[in-house]
């Protein structure tokens, strides 16, 4: 198999971002209405001139709404997150939300309570929609990984042939050369002389773990290619790795095979054959 460097540089895409890459409105939709309810009843206090009496007159119908008040400082694992409070002691956001002064203490330290009582927010339920809509850009980049994954099996589709996805070492006693720490790859074809694992991602962007990922890969092949019969098939793209040319390279020299997704047909093609 002729291989180029440099042709492969030159190949890579500079982005796999299709219009829903951007938000998953399902997602964010579930998230919303895990809440609603609650949110509907601290609307309540948006207006009102007395704040604490308003968390008072609610926390004696159901003081479980108050758990809720995270999300609207964009705060999802309160139970998780450590704050300073006013006398200097470290303590968790949580603690907030066990009575009915540490509530309105929550309130005014945020600000919300002045957010409420000009009436900037019209209601609880839009507000963390948009809040939900913010936080799911964090999972942008997980987002990007599961695309080339559809790309890759999309390819395999269309040319009929037969895959499984989420394959675990571990089915494969062949394997201990690996080691005892189980390894699941993205992507699993057999033929009729070969079983071929493979990996897939895309980088858009840089940082260290590129140069992390190329280095396993380059340890890993080798020693998926020393069983007979398995064959390492790393599937990769985006200009990110512009930013890690010398390691890609190196991994790119050691490993047999590595497509990106515009010569990945002269893999496919040797599937067929």
């Amino acid at each position: 198999m002729n291989k180029d460097f440099n042709l492969f540089m030159s190949q890579l895409q500079e982005t796999n971002q299709t219009l829903d890459f951007f938000c998953d409105f399902d997602k964010i939709s579930a998230n919303v209405a895990e809440v609603e309810m609650s949110l509907n009843t601290l609307n309540y206090l948006i207006g009102k001139d007395d704040l604490a009496k308003g968390v008072s007159e609610i926390w004696r119908r159901d003081a479980k709404v108050f758990e809720v008040l995270g999300i609207l400082i964009a705060v999802r694992d309160e139970g998780r997150k450590p704050v300073v409070d006013k006398e200097g002691n470290v303590v968790l956001l949580k603690s907030y939300f066990d009575s009915e002064n540490k509530v309105v203490e929550f309130l005014q330290g945020t600000g919300l309570s002045e957010i409420f009582s000009s009436r900037r927010i019209k209601n609880l339920v839009d507000y963390v929609f948009g809040i939900e809509t913010g936080l799911d850009t964090n999972a942008r980049k997980n987002r990007s990984g599961h695309i080339m994954e559809n790309s890759v099996a999309n390819i395999l589709r269309i040319n009929n042939i037969q895959f499984r996805q989420e394959v675990y070492s571990s089915e494969f006693p062949q394997l201990s050369v690996l080691g005892t720490d189980e390894k699941r790859f993205d992507f699993f074809v057999k033929t009729a002389n070969k079983k071929y694992l493979i990996e897939v991602n895309f980088y858009s962007g840089g940082g260290s773990k590129l140069n992390e990922v190329a280095r396993a890969y380059t340890e890993l092949a080798p020693k998926v290619n020393s069983v007979d019969g398995f064959e390492f098939v790393w599937i990769t793209d985006g200009i990110g790795w512009k930013s890690a040319r010398n390691k890609l390279e190196e991994a790119y020299n050691t490993i047999p095979r590595v497509y990106n997704l515009t010569n990945i047909n002269s893999f496919i093609d040797e599937l067929k054959r």
